[in-house]
């Protein structure tokens, strides 16, 4: 059985001058993500997809560089758009977030909703496993990754299912027949367990 390998992005430099999908990862991130491209099951991997955001990308690129396999971009796998609202301060940002889960078919100060996040990036994730065969991973963010997960577990949004810790730089498992989820929310560090 083939497996899809669902991957946040890491820790990434914060900089409120800069737009958010311009942000990129910080040295320990790029670390982190270094030495998951170094584990045995990266190397079976036989296709890499990226959100268009450049933490993410940055993210894939390591596994592309120990991999030798291109990096398909694919906008659709991007976070869900708070641009309405900017850059907020970690407090702020967080009851956000808590509302975005909350309220998923509302949209909160200008936020996508996140049924219709969930929707894009169910769809997005959808056309990567139809244009791919073989293990895939596909590297987005954690909110997004929070909503598949509720898709693929038949669950109800819920921020109960967000990635776990700050910073990001966690992993779940899915089957790409079956899209049932075969490992859940799993550290980069811990991930050879996986």
């Amino acid at each position: 059985m083939s497996r899809a390998w669902l991957l946040t992005h890491p820790e990434v430099a914060i900089d409120p001058a800069v737009a958010v999908t311009e942000w990129g990862l910080t040295p320990r991130g790029r670390a982190r993500a270094e030495a998951l491209a170094r584990l045995p099951w990266a190397r079976g991997l036989r296709h890499i997809a990226s959100s268009a955001e450049r933490k993410a990308r940055e993210t894939a690129e390591c596994l592309a560089a120990a991999t030798g396999l291109p990096v398909r971009v694919h906008p659709g796998l991007g976070e869900n758009d708070r641009s309405a609202t900017g850059y907020l301060h970690p407090a702020e940002f967080e009851a956000m977030a808590d509302a975005f889960f909350a309220r998923p078919e509302e949209s909160v100060r200008g936020w996508e909703r996140a049924v219709d996040a969930q929707a894009r990036m169910v769809a997005a994730v959808e056309a990567v496993l139809a244009e791919s065969t073989g293990e895939v991973a596909i590297v987005a963010h954690g909110a997004v990754g929070a909503l598949l997960l509720c898709h693929l577990a038949g669950r109800p949004i819920s921020r109960a299912e967000d990635q776990p810790g700050r910073g990001g730089g966690n992993l779940y498992v899915f089957g790409r027949e079956s899209r049932h989820l075969l490992c859940g929310w799993t550290a980069f560090e811990d991930a050879g367990l996986a």
